[in-house]
């Protein structure tokens, strides 16, 4: 062989080696289609510490064992933390006033409603209040708690057991339903 021969073979090897590289890439939306076609997360984290400020100053603090980011799905993109979630919020005064607890929560970016479930401890260390429930569902957007599964709320006047309950995600203003339990009312004199 000559030197033009092996030449020229260098040269399709190397166009050859340029097309297979270039050939190979995929751009982001098709990683996160297969991804989300596959029912695979597109990030996941252990062992999280995430504190949400606003104008400098610390509204929330979510901490949680393992979190699936699930924001590849088209129509509903969420976010999981299978091993329980624990968000604390601070008030205005910069104390704890309200701590959420569960075993799994689901969280839904579009809508900004979550999902806790299994042993959720809502406490509203202010007012020391406490909910119990196994379902919980978690308006952001309006600040609003809903179930309709079997709850217990014990309040300073008492403890409540009941099937329903609404209330602001401070545990004030809330509406129970179908109740039991015995509650200190004031007494008005006549």
């Amino acid at each position: 062989m000559n030197k033009n021969s092996i030449n020229i073979y260098y040269n399709i090897a190397a166009i050859c080696l340029v097309a297979m590289f270039f050939s190979c890439t995929n751009t982001k939306k098709e990683v996160r289609d297969f991804l989300a076609d596959k029912n695979l997360p597109v990030g996941s984290a252990e062992n999280i510490f995430h504190i949400k400020k606003d104008s400098g100053k610390i509204t929330s603090k979510t901490k949680a064992a393992l979190f699936y980011d699930f924001s590849n799905r088209k129509e509903h993109p969420y976010t999981e933390f299978p091993k329980g979630i624990e968000i604390i919020s601070i008030s205005k005064s910069r104390v704890d006033s309200t701590t959420i607890t569960g075993n799994y929560a689901l969280s839904y970016s579009k809508t900004n409603i979550s999902e806790i479930k299994g042993n959720v401890v809502i406490i509203n260390h202010t007012e020391q209040t406490k909910l119990e429930t196994n379902q919980l569902f978690w308006d952001q957007k309006e600040g609003y708690f809903f179930t309709e599964d079997g709850f217990r709320l014990t309040t300073p006047r008492g403890v409540i057991n009941g099937f329903g309950f609404e209330s602001r995600d401070d545990l004030s203003k809330w509406i129970a339903k179908d109740i039991t339990g015995d509650l200190d009312a004031p007494q008005k004199e006549i």
